[in-house]
Order: C-alpha cells, then sequence, then structure tokens
C-alpha cells in the first residue's frame, strides 16, 4: 500500500512556483501603479508650462546651429553666444508688435480727432442702400444723423458697438499674453543653449528605450523637421512680414500695422503677401503722385517675390511638407491657442506628419 500523505516533490514544486508568479504580478503592478501616479501628478505640475517648455525646445532646435557658429566665432564664449541670440530674437518679437501697437494708436487718434472735432465727413448716400426694403429707411436715417454730426450719431449707437468693443478689447488682452509668452519662451529657449547637446544625447536615449533600436533616428528627424519648417516656413514668413511692414511705414500707408500681420498670416500659410501688397500698390497709385507711387512699387514688388529665393536657401532638401498639413497646423493652431498657436500650429504638425511617414516607410522595409 502506498502512503497517500506523502509529500509529492512535483506538486510541491508546482504549488511553490504558482505564488512566486502571483508575487511578481503583483509587485510589477505595485511599482506600475506608483509610477504611473508620480507620473500623473507630475504632468499636472508641468502642464501649466508645457506650452512655454514645447516653443522654447522649437526655438532651441530650430536657432541652434545660429548659436553654434556665433560661439565658435566668438572663441568658445557659449554664455555670451546664448545671451547674445536671446536678445535679438527678443528684439525681433517686441519690436513688430510696438510698431503694431504704435500704427493702431496713431489710427485710432486720428480717427478720433476727426470725429470729434468734425473733420470727417460722409458721402452721400447711395441709392441703392437707401432703397433696400426693410433696412433702407434705417440705413437712411442713421447716414443722415452720421452726417450731421458724428458725435451724435455714436452715442445713438453706441451701445449696440460695447459687445463688439468687448470683443476687440479681448483679442487685444489674447495678443499681449501671446506676446508675454514668447517673451517668456524665448528667454527659455536661451537657457536650453548651453545645455543643448546634453539634453538632445539625453532625448535620443529616451527614444531609444521607447522605440528601440530608431529612437535616436526619430529625434533626429524630429530636429531637422522643426529646423526646415521654422526656418523654411516660419522664418521667411517673418522676413517677408518685416520688410513689408517696414515699407508701409515708411511710405506711411494707413493701418500699416493691420496689413503687416495680416501679410504675416498670408506668409505663414504659404499664401503669400500679395493679397496685402498688390491692393496698396492700386491705392498708392490712385492717392500719390508718380515719383513716390513708382518708388514704392519698385521697392515692394520684390518683397513679394523674395519667399521664391529665400525659402529654397533655407529649407534643407529631402524634407517635402505639402501644403495642406501646414495650413491645418496654422488654422488649428489659431483656433486652439491664439496667436501662439499661428507660429507653433505648423512645426508640431509638421513634426508629426513627418514621424508617422518615417514610422511607415520603416514598417515597410522591416
Amino acid at each position: 500500500m502506498t502512503d497517500q500523505s506523502s509529500p509529492d516533490p512535483a506538486g510541491s514544486e508546482a504549488g511553490k512556483r504558482e505564488p512566486t508568479l502571483d508575487a511578481k504580478v503583483i509587485d510589477i503592478a505595485v511599482r506600475l501603479g506608483v509610477l504611473g501616479l508620480f507620473a500623473y501628478f507630475s504632468l499636472q505640475l508641468i502642464a501649466p508650462f508645457f506650452l512655454f517648455l514645447l516653443w522654447a525646445v522649437v526655438l532651441t532646435v530650430a536657432l541652434y546651429p545660429a548659436y553654434d557658429w556665433l560661439a565658435e566665432k566668438l572663441g568658445g564664449r557659449k554664455v555670451i553666444s546664448a545671451v547674445l541670440i536671446t536678445l535679438l530674437c527678443l528684439a525681433i518679437v517686441i519690436g513688430p508688435v510696438a510698431v503694431l501697437v504704435v500704427s493702431l494708436v496713431e489710427t485710432l487718434s486720428g480717427w478720433f480727432h476727426k470725429i470729434t472735432g468734425d473733420g470727417l465727413t460722409l458721402p452721400p448716400l447711395p441709392e441703392r442702400l437707401a432703397a433696400l426694403p426693410v433696412v433702407g429707411d434705417r440705413i437712411a436715417e442713421l447716414w443722415g444723423l452720421a452726417s450731421r454730426s458724428l458725435e451724435l450719431f455714436f452715442t445713438k449707437v453706441g451701445p449696440m458697438l460695447v459687445p463688439a468693443g468687448g470683443r476687440i478689447l479681448s483679442m487685444l488682452a489674447s495678443l499681449s499674453g501671446s506676446v508675454l509668452f514668447f517673451i517668456v519662451s524665448i528667454i527659455l529657449a536661451g537657457c536650453l543653449f548651453v545645455p543643448g547637446p546634453t539634453l538632445g544625447k539625453g532625448a535620443k536615449r529616451f527614444a531609444d528605450r521607447i522605440m528601440a533600436p530608431r529612437g535616436s533616428e526619430f529625434v533626429d528627424l524630429a530636429g531637422a523637421t522643426i529646423r526646415n519648417v521654422s526656418r523654411g516656413v516660419i522664418g521667411v514668413a517673418v522676413i517677408q512680414g518685416l520688410l513689408t511692414g517696414i515699407l508701409l511705414i515708411a511710405f506711411s500707408v494707413p493701418l500699416a500695422g493691420v496689413l503687416t500681420f495680416i501679410a504675416l498670416i498670408l506668409c505663414i500659410i504659404q499664401i503669400g503677401p500679395a493679397l496685402v501688397i498688390i491692393p496698396t500698390i492700386i491705392w498708392a497709385w490712385s492717392s500719390w503722385e508718380f515719383v513716390p507711387a513708382l518708388a514704392f512699387t519698385i521697392l515692394i514688388v520684390p518683397v513679394m517675390l523674395v519667399d521664391n529665393v529665400l525659402r529654397p536657401i533655407l529649407m534643407s532638401r529631402g524634407l517635402d511638407v505639402p501644403m495642406l498639413v501646414i495650413l491645418i497646423g496654422v488654422l488649428g493652431g489659431t483656433l486652439t491657442h491664439g496667436l501662439l498657436g499661428l507660429f507653433l500650429g505648423p512645426v508640431v504638425l509638421s513634426v508629426f506628419y513627418e514621424l508617422v511617414i518615417a514610422w511607415v516607410k520603416v514598417g515597410e522595409e522591416d
């Protein structure tokens, strides 16, 4: 007879393995839970500054070749080079905004003096407007009131303009916040120039841990795309916008600041400033004398075409982001993050597009 109470070695070993496996699963779950909890709270702390850091990283990657060149010319003085690049970027951001604000203030001030001093006269109301059904009589009444006294006209229609005025003020406040955002991001980017190579190596190691063995290749591709889009799209647009604004202000074109901003947006979405420049040239020939109109035309036409020369020089070959991607990035970024998204949207979406295309090609090769 066999002793049923005798120990079974195989069963004993299986019984020991099962608790060991469960213990490992529990241990891993606890570790992942603690890590996820720390990651969650850390992301909550970083979230308010995420866009600042993202735009600072974009600026650092885009401007690092210029910083490296300047540091070499200054004998390896990296801190001084970072400070000079930062100051130059601040001047590029603050200068046009200051000009835009001054131009807007001067325009509004001129309108105010004309309105309060009865220096602004209205032409006779077109008969077509007066003959419109339903609203024709109302338009004729308001037009007549404005012709007699603009002050009384604005007193009467002022309550209806308050909501629009509130929206304009909110837009100006948003613009001021975006400018402050750019300033802070530029300062952060200036602090990232010196430790840039170390941070780049860390980013590659982190990417290799996630997307081995091609993580570092994706980081290099992301950096190349950022520099490509920043220089070939944003950089060329800023240059064209600045040149357009300088000429509009130099020739005292009305609403020069607003027209410059519109031209900048058109340049970023790859349409070009022609929609602003051509009507301005037509207006100049109809309003100015021959010599200033000719001089303005000779100077402004090359600005309208300068992107055809600069873009092939500044954009590296082998990276061709479709215009639709840039357009969606501009529109989506603007709707989501305002003025900041106007610049950041096309860069981020272009990087995502290039990484997805590269990932698909890698999968086909494998």
